[in-house]
């Protein structure tokens, strides 16, 4: 059994029902909006699915798939998570369980704003593994923040028949655009709908929860370089060594798009903080 479950659906370019200013900063890392996003998807799935027709067996979670730096929906998972626990252990069932889908191709390719046969065609070419033993005879979660042409969607479908997994799934998103007048590039007017320029993920970076994830590391190595000198001088140190090692994680220092953003990292203020260090100051 396949199931489909979209909180919110999408068929008005200016009305989303929802905030698309904290749609933007959650896409870049604002966990106060995850945990809205997160807590309010957790409650349409129960109201409309679990509270008719409980799910008795264990129910496995499992979020957008990610290589080394989680995507911005791991943040919402962890909410959803949080939520839905208490539903079940109030109610007798089992809590949840976790798993991760591996993805093996990175790329700096802003996925939304292309189009439907774009995307297909990028992600086609990205391979996605999960461990099928661990799955056996539970009933999976897929989590996403947006569904617009469902490409990753039929991604996961090809890996779910690739591993031959029979078990019951649900496909579950925080919006899905259900108008296919409008052009799937409205997933790129979401997501910078706040965020203009790399000055505008201050107030997310610096705020009291922050949670990094792959779209902010790609955006700020991206990022002019002059522009990003001066951003990133401005930021803390612990920030600073949070985005290098995450991209060294990615694989982002084998791409040359990145080369002189990561380079002024390593050359410059890791080995300027250094001597700062070694001098007492």
């Amino acid at each position: 059994m396949n199931t489909t479950y979209s909180l919110h659906h999408v068929d008005n370019a200016v009305k989303f029902g929802f905030n698309p200013d904290d749609y933007s900063r959650f896409k870049f890392g604002d966990d106060d909006v995850a945990k809205s996003f997160g807590t309010h998807l957790a409650d349409g799935f129960i109201r409309q699915h679990l509270a008719v027709t409980p799910i008795k067996e264990q129910i496995v979670v499992i979020s957008s798939p990610y290589s080394f730096i989680p995507t911005a929906t791991f943040a919402m998972k962890n909410w959803f998570v949080a939520r839905l626990n208490r539903w079940l252990a109030q109610h007798g069932y089992p809590v949840v369980q976790e798993t991760k889908v591996h993805r093996t191709i990175t790329y700096k390719e802003d996925y939304g704003e292309l189009d439907a046969e774009q995307r297909m065609t990028l992600i086609g070419n990205d391979s996605f593994h999960i461990d099928k033993d661990f799955l056996a005879g539970k009933t999976l979660v897929f989590l996403d923040d947006i569904k617009i042409t469902g490409s990753h969607e039929r991604m996961i479908m090809k890996m779910v028949d690739a591993y031959g997994l029979g078990n019951d799934i649900f496909m579950l998103y925080f919006a899905e655009l259900v108008n296919k007048a409008i052009h799937p590039n409205i997933e790129n007017h979401l997501n910078y709908h706040q965020v203009k320029n790399i000055f505008d993920l201050d107030s997310i970076i610096k705020g009291n929860n922050f949670s990094i994830n792959t779209r902010i590391v790609k955006y700020i190595l991206n990022y002019d370089f002059d522009s990003f000198c001066i951003f990133i001088q401005d930021q803390t140190y612990d920030f600073i060594n949070l985005l290098y090692d995450m991209a060294l994680g990615n694989g982002y220092h084998t791409i040359e798009a990145y080369t002189n953003n990561l380079n002024f990292i390593k050359e410059n203020l890791f080995l300027n903080n250094h001597k700062l260090i070694q001098h007492g100051n």
